[in-house]
């Protein structure tokens, strides 16, 4: 006769968070080819910043430190707000959102399987809010940029602020395509127009193809790993290409197609990274399509009429003040229960 547990061999903490950390590391290679090796730069400013902030915070609050960092959840926090904020930023920038997202967004509430709200996009909302300039300063593609900063140079640039001589730092960064199209929009271009500057790839981004393709086969490893279930990056994706779908098909002289929605900004990486948080996000998995379609609805329209040009990470944070009420309304029935009684 079979006895509980049925189920055998779970996975540890520890493993999930190592193979997320895998499946990030095609976007870091594509993102280093395409921008340059300023990201390997802010990857170990945000992992040593948030390694170092948590254990302090463990020893204050008198707990087991090696027990907690070797789970690697604070390393998997580091990744994704490094990967989402611009490489060349100074190092400040980045052990300021790192330190906010540690100690404020995840130790403060107790540490790993508290926090209501997702660490990684709460440093970055509390960045964009405060530096709005430095957020917006991102590293142009190194096969458009004006002048070609090599890793030292870039090194260099976030670690003291030193460009080379009669080097602008317009020369290397540039508008993101998003926030591109909506200026030129506001400008009252149309999207055949606004298509043709050499920012613009095939979908999205000139050479952000690339990295978001890489998100998107990282993606698809955590689904064959059965970190992650289907149901959040599929109504996130859904739900964006649909929305977009719709708008570009009343107006295609002003609002995008969605292929660019789904190959631009953050999509990728908030479908299979960012949303599938498993403690900020619902459990059930009819609250998962709520949850995701909820952030992919709040993302287009903060890109199309908010004031940011992706609305990720406010998308995110908003639904995760949603989550207790969708698990709330999202349970399974019980065997066995009548609801009519």
């Amino acid at each position: 006769m079979n006895r509980s547990p049925y189920i055998s061999n779970a996975p540890t903490v520890s493993v999930i968070m190592l193979k997320v950390l895998f499946a990030l590391v095609p976007g870091i290679i594509a993102y280093t080819w395409v921008y340059g090796g300023g990201i390997l730069v802010t990857l170990s400013l945000a992992t040593i910043t948030a390694v170092a902030s948590e254990a302090a915070l463990l020893k204050i609050r008198q707990r087991p430190i090696a027990p907690h960092l070797t789970d690697l959840s604070a390393v998997v926090t580091a990744w994704l707000l490094a990967l989402a904020l611009p490489t060349l930023a100074p190092w400040w920038l980045v052990v300021v959102g790192t330190f906010f997202a540690i100690v404020i967004a995840k130790q403060l509430y107790g540490g790993l399987g508290y926090n209501p709200f997702n660490p990684a996009m709460v440093g970055y909302a509390v960045l964009l809010i405060s530096f709005p300039v430095i957020m917006t300063k991102w590293p142009a593609p190194l096969i458009l940029a004006q002048t070609k900063l090599g890793f030292m140079e870039q090194l260099q640039l976030i670690l003291g602020g030193v460009l080379p001589a009669n080097t602008p730092l317009d020369a290397i960064t540039s508008a993101t395509p998003l926030d591109y199209l909506k200026t030129q929009l506001m400008l009252e271009h149309e999207i055949a127009s606004i298509g043709q500057a050499p920012i613009f790839g095939v979908f999205g981004a000139q050479g952000g193809e690339i990295v978001t393709g890489a998100y998107l086969l990282g993606g698809v490893y955590l689904l064959q790993q059965r970190i992650i279930s289907w149901h959040l990056p599929t109504a996130f994706l859904g739900v964006l290409a649909t929305m977009s779908f719709v708008f570009y098909v009343a107006d295609s002289t002003h609002f995008a197609n969605p292929m660019f929605h789904l190959m631009s900004g953050a999509s990728m990486l908030c479908a299979f990274f960012i949303i599938t948080d498993p403690v900020s996000g619902p459990t059930t998995p009819k609250g998962k399509l709520y949850f995701a379609a909820g952030v992919a609805v709040l993302t287009y329209l903060i890109r199309v009429y908010g004031g940011y040009p992706d609305g990720v990470a406010f998308a995110v944070l908003l639904m995760n003040m949603c989550v207790p009420l969708i698990d709330a309304h999202t349970q399974p029935r019980v065997f066995g229960h009548n609801d009519s009684k």
